[in-house]
């Protein structure tokens, strides 16, 4: 969430923040009268503490009591209160960038660039789905009968495929010289510390989602009421948590990670679309990146981020697109969020595969996240979060992407040996 103080501040930015992100006005009068009385509360509970203190001194056991019930009072006051607040000021959105275009929604994306040739067919190139039946690689109908609509059997070659990508991205993302190479060619001044592999809980605290800021909406999230926990939708929800109330030194910043997750989610708003394939399941399996730094390193992490999303689509040699989202279409905790779009021929059209979400401090003021400078300062520790493999999405493009005259697939030249050699399914 914003810092009350800058909010109050700064209300015209805040106050176009929200219109541009398309969310409800905000009462800024309640907004600052609840802040006013939190503070005078604060005031007058200290106030009391020390009377309650003179009181015990002087033995005065009748004032002590007419303090104690004072003192509940007050901080049943204040923690209503707070709670008032807190409630109004998680629903203000964060600032976005300014490079970030003014929309209402996707349409207002703009492209930042391409890479890759199209591929061209000497036949018609069919959809995942058409290829998954036929190669028996994926298998909805019985999974509807298992589990219902949105799930799916995903099968043989298809299985194998995704391991080897997972495999593979794990030994680029840890090896430093790799990323080395990476930062280099992207003229970036980031370090090149490799990132931390976690297999994350696929559940998570009330609390937690929503100090990670992705609690709402809560009717495309899983609930379990029995144990209190909602599972996760990504990766990114644990690990950006795991850090909650705890103290970085400087120097151990950036802190990089990468998490392989089952990913759960409703789709609720997306009745009737997408329905066939694997494109919009009710569960499927997610590479993420979460990553702390220092405020000033925040946007070049993210820069960097993205130019290893990159190096890893063109080492697939999958066609794809670059965009800047929109404030209408870009996150509430989000500051500047970039979106890769992948070519996939069987749809002829570019899908969402990536994002990359800088955050700023958003979360990391809600999860009590902060970092302690080489001067003694203490100050916020920024966050970063980014698609690495949506594993379902990129199995849709490489067997798109792919496809070959006689129905089988070509497996990317990086993936060779993590197929026992295979160059085709």
């Amino acid at each position: 969430m914003l810092d009350i103080a800058f909010i109050l501040e700064n209300k015209d930015i805040v106050r176009q923040a929200i219109e541009n992100k398309n969310k409800d006005p905000v009462d800024f009068d309640r907004l600052e009268a609840l802040y006013n009385q939190r503070t005078e509360l604060v005031r007058r509970i200290g106030s009391i503490n020390q009377e309650r203190k003179a009181a015990a001194d002087a033995r005065d056991a009748e004032r002590g009591g007419a303090l104690k019930q004072q003192l509940a009072d007050a901080e049943e006051t204040l923690r209503s209160v707070t709670k008032d607040l807190t409630d109004m000021i998680a629903l203000i959105p964060n600032v976005p960038s300014p490079d970030t275009p003014i929309g209402k929604d996707e349409s207002g994306n703009a492209v930042l660039r391409r890479w890759g040739e199209k591929p061209s067919f000497n036949f018609q190139p069919k959809a995942h789905w058409d290829i998954g039946k036929e190669r028996d690689f994926i298998d909805n109908e019985r999974a509807a009968k298992v589990a219902g609509a949105r799930f799916t059997f995903l099968k043989n070659d298809a299985v194998r495929l995704q391991f080897a990508l997972i495999q593979w991205v794990f030994d680029v993302v840890t090896d430093e010289r790799v990323l080395n190479e990476i930062i280099t060619h992207n003229n970036l001044t980031v370090p090149s510390v490799p990132f931390v592999p976690v297999v994350p809980p696929m559940m998570i605290t009330p609390k937690m989602f929503f100090g990670m800021a992705r609690l709402e909406p809560r009717e495309d999230k899983y609930f379990i009421s029995e144990d209190d926990l909602f599972l996760t939708g990504s990766a990114e929800h644990a690990l950006g948590a795991m850090h909650a109330d705890e103290m970085f030194e400087e120097n151990e910043l950036p802190k990089r990670y990468i998490g392989y997750s089952t990913a759960f989610r409703r789709e609720a708003g997306s009745y009737g679309r997408d329905t066939k394939g694997i494109l919009r399941l009710h569960q499927f399996d997610k590479l993420e990146f979460e990553s702390f730094t220092v405020g000033e390193k925040s946007k070049e992490e993210q820069d960097f981020l993205v130019a290893v999303q990159e190096y890893l689509m063109q080492q697939l040699g999958l066609p794809y697109q670059v965009v800047i989202v929109c404030t209408g279409d870009m996150g509430l905790p989000d500051v500047r969020q970039i979106d890769i779009e992948t070519w996939m021929p069987g749809q002829d059209l570019y899908r969402e595969t990536h994002s990359a979400d800088l955050i700023g401090e958003y979360q990391s003021r809600r999860l009590g996240i902060k970092v302690k400078r080489n001067s003694g300062e203490k100050e916020f520790a920024h966050m970063n979060d980014a698609t690495v493999f949506a594993l379902g999405r990129i199995l849709i493009a490489l067997l798109e992407n792919g496809q070959q005259e006689d129905g089988t697939i070509a497996v990317p030249e990086v993936l060779w040996s993590y197929m026992g050699g295979k160059r085709e399914i």
